[in-house]
């Protein structure tokens, strides 16, 4: 008997008539509904737990899901490709799982296991290593669209925001349920706000793009409210909701109003970039420490500030004069007397008219400046008894309990409002306005919580078929639904619906548990297939949408650097804190600035934690397809061009790689070449070589030593050669 999920939630699963409303508040001749097409969109139905499937060849069937695949392939008269070999399978685990190669002792050890069951102890261990966070968590922060920076032409650093990728990492390794993992980065600070790690959560609707010294402020405003709603949209839902922003969308059920209904669940948001992070025994006792020299520096410090706050006040006065006139008065109001709407263009403004005390210290001239640094020198020597900062985190929070109206715009100008709407969600799915309940003791809407709620509601027809696409998506190169991002008419359809749904109810089932999830697919039989091409099979099914062989593909910039290093042995496996910038092509300018880091072993830490600049993306992952981050990205790119294997063969970073590589083959003496030759390829591709490769790299390096100067910069040629091939660029 198929179990409906839509009984065990809170989800109402609706459709309905609905009247469009245009112009002001006065409602339209006519009437729109939805069409029987679009109510029985498969997508819009509940969550099932379908049959598995009788098939005949029982013996190539390792789970459930191995006969759903099955009984497609034999549908169209197909076989699946038998299963790859040991070697193949763990390399292929490792990268998959954690972004790195097998090491040989990892090698010898999976091939030496005689139990019964050594692959699910390879699967397990890959799961519970901290790697397999940062592995899985750039495929989120892809989602996410997270970058470092503000974007725009100044491209200002966020410094905090850094936290975000962590707790992305830490909830991954952690196997936070996934919809806790939704309700945290929607309404963290609602839904749990004595946690400190759902405060950073909320940093997902801060991942925006910002023109931070805008003087229309409340087209900025409106700007950002687009980018969060179409980011939630496309992100959780798979919905592209921002094809509503200015009319009803062309192909999927989503009307002009259901976007703003959409987004009037974050009308009340606003930036908060120094969310504490402490406890409140910590921010006591900081406090006091606090106290204590303010009290022993306050002569100095208002000496300082009196020489600096007439300049400050010129500042302020002058870039107050450039804003329009109702931004000013939003300034200027009584904070008594403030609407909500002047409430926000007020805390929007706000950072354009602060200038610290370093900014107003730059114009004093003369006599002025001169005691300033006097001043300065002696508050310095109260350096030892003034607390360190407090931990601070960027994210987003209500701007209290009333909420500014929201508005159907008119072809999406936010000039232009027409009629009032509430926070509601997709009519095809719910027609009502939601229940909203403010938190209690919080100075906050519950707008988000209750967005939040409804879409992790086990019931909801979307969110978990979603997330178990994404993660079949990155194991087999392409997801049961082939655009993770679009699960609308135009997006594709799915190559094995009732897979997608076993899965989601599973998934559901098992707490939202994503390592499960994980290990489900990889002890599959399906996963485990080699990527042997057959033209037989090809012919009928050219682009393996029903899994006859696993696809062979290029690994990820990131991947191929973090595999670049990991096995030259530089890899510097150091967690977490904020982004490393390791070092530049000579001559390349970047607008704000790249930090030149003197450490070495910081330039080597792996990729998730380079510095994302969103107007320079570091040279090698742009060249293998880094998306844009100004938008969620639920696909990469996945090119082959010329750039490519110019980075690979002319970056001095991978000729120091290669170095690396080499010394670390070389290391042990008494080895003949021969074994050096042997030990590279096992460092490189989890294999020894064939013999044929052993005669030829024997000959290679004969011929090179002459060439290079040296047997030993021959060596780092070859090296740098195994690194270049496809072999170690691409899963297999």
């Amino acid at each position: 008997m198929q179990r409906n999920l839509a009984a065990a939630g809170l989800f109402t699963f609706a459709v309905c008539s609905f009247t469009l409303l245009a112009g002001g508040a006065s409602e339209s001749k006519t009437s729109k509904a939805f069409t029987t097409q679009q109510k029985r969109w498969w997508a819009f139905q509940p969550v099932t737990q379908p049959p598995v499937p009788a098939v005949n060849n029982r013996a190539w069937v390792r789970s459930d899901i191995d006969a759903f695949v099955l009984a497609k392939l034999e549908e169209k008269g197909l076989k699946p490709n038998a299963a790859a070999d040991k070697a193949t399978l763990l390399r292929r685990a490792s990268l998959d799982l954690t972004g790195l190669p097998p090491s040989p002792e990892d090698l010898q050890d999976f091939l030496n296991d005689s139990s019964p069951k050594p692959f699910e102890k390879v699967v397990d261990r890959l799961l519970a290593s901290p790697h397999y966070g940062e592995r899985w968590a750039r495929h989120w922060l892809d989602v996410a669209r997270y970058a470092d920076s503000e974007g725009f032409k100044s491209d200002e650093t966020r410094p905090n925001i850094w936290r975000y990728r962590d707790y992305v990492i830490g909830s991954l390794n952690q196997d936070k349920p996934y919809d806790r993992f939704v309700k945290e980065q929607i309404a963290g600070d609602e839904l749990f706000p004595g946690d400190p790690a759902a405060l950073v959560a909320t940093g997902f609707n801060r991942h925006f793009p910002d023109e931070s010294n805008a003087r229309n402020i409340a087209q900025r405003r409106q700007e950002l409210l687009n980018d969060i709603t179409d980011t939630v949209g496309v992100s959780m839902l798979a919905m592209t909701v921002g094809c509503a922003r200015c009319h009803d969308h062309k192909f999927d059920p989503i009307l002009h109003k259901d976007y703003y209904r959409l987004q009037a669940f974050f009308a009340n948001t606003r930036i908060e970039d120094n969310l504490l992070l402490t406890t409140a025994e910590r921010r006591k006792e900081w406090e006091t420490r606090n106290a204590l020299w303010e009290e022993k520096t306050a002569a100095i410090r208002d000496e300082m500030n009196r020489l600096i706050e007439p300049k400050r006040q010129a500042m302020f006065q002058e870039s107050f004069e450039k804003f329009p006139v109702e931004i000013r008065e939003a300034v200027t109001t009584d904070a008594g007397k403030r609407t909500p709407f002047q409430w926000h263009m007020y805390y929007k403004v706000r950072p354009q008219l602060e200038y610290g005390d370093s900014q107003a210290a730059a114009k004093l001239r003369g006599a002025e400046q001169k005691r300033y640094n006097e001043l300065k020198t002696q508050l310095a020597a109260f350096d030892h008894i003034k607390p360190e900062p407090m931990p601070i985190a960027q994210g987003m929070i209500d701007n209290g309990t009333a909420s500014p109206k929201t508005h159907v715009l008119a072809v999406g100008v936010y000039a232009s409002p027409q009629e009032e709407v509430n926070p509601g969600f997709l009519s095809i799915l719910d027609p009502s306005d939601a229940k909203l309940a403010a938190p209690a003791g919080l100075d906050s809407s519950g707008r988000r919580s209750a967005l939040a709620k409804w879409i992790a509601d086990p019931a909801h027809p979307l969110t978990a078929r979603v997330m178990v696409n994404r993660v079949w998506h990155h194991h087999f190169g392409r997801g049961i639904v082939g655009t993770p991002n679009d699960f609308g008419v135009m997006g594709e359809r799915p190559s094995h619906r009732e897979l997608l749904d076993w899965l989601s109810a599973q998934f559901i089932r098992d707490g939202w548990s994503l390592k499960k999830l994980h290990r489900r697919i990889l002890l599959s039989a399906a996963w485990q297939q080699s990527s042997l091409y057959r033209e037989q099979a090809a012919a009928v099914d050219p682009d393996n949408k029903l899994i006859w062989r696993f696809n062979r593909r290029r690994l990820e910039g990131e991947t191929i650097r973090d595999s670049m290093l990991a096995v030259s042995g530089l890899l510097n496996t150091k967690m977490g804190g904020p982004g490393v910038f390791p070092p530049l092509p000579e001559g390349l300018v970047t607008r704000g600035g790249w930090k030149k880091i003197e450490d070495q072993p910081e330039t080597v830490r792996r990729s998730v934690y380079t510095f994302v600049r969103r107007n320079t993306r570091y040279p090698m992952f742009e060249a293998f397809d880094m998306p844009d981050t100004h938008e969620s990205c639920g696909r990469r790119s996945n090119t082959v061009s010329s750039s490519q294997a110019l980075q690979l063969m002319n970056n001095e970073q991978v000729l120091d790689w290669a170095r690396g590589l080499a010394a670390r083959v070389s290391n042990d003496q008494g080895l003949t070449t021969a074994s050096k030759v042997e030990r590279a390829y096992r460092f490189a591709y989890s294999r020894p070589p064939l013999a044929e490769e052993v005669d030829a790299s024997l000959r290679f390096l004969d011929r090179q030593s002459s060439l290079a100067g040296s047997p030993e910069a021959a060596f780092v040629d070859l090296c740098h050669m195994l690194l270049n091939a496809n072999e170690f660029l691409y899963l297999n």
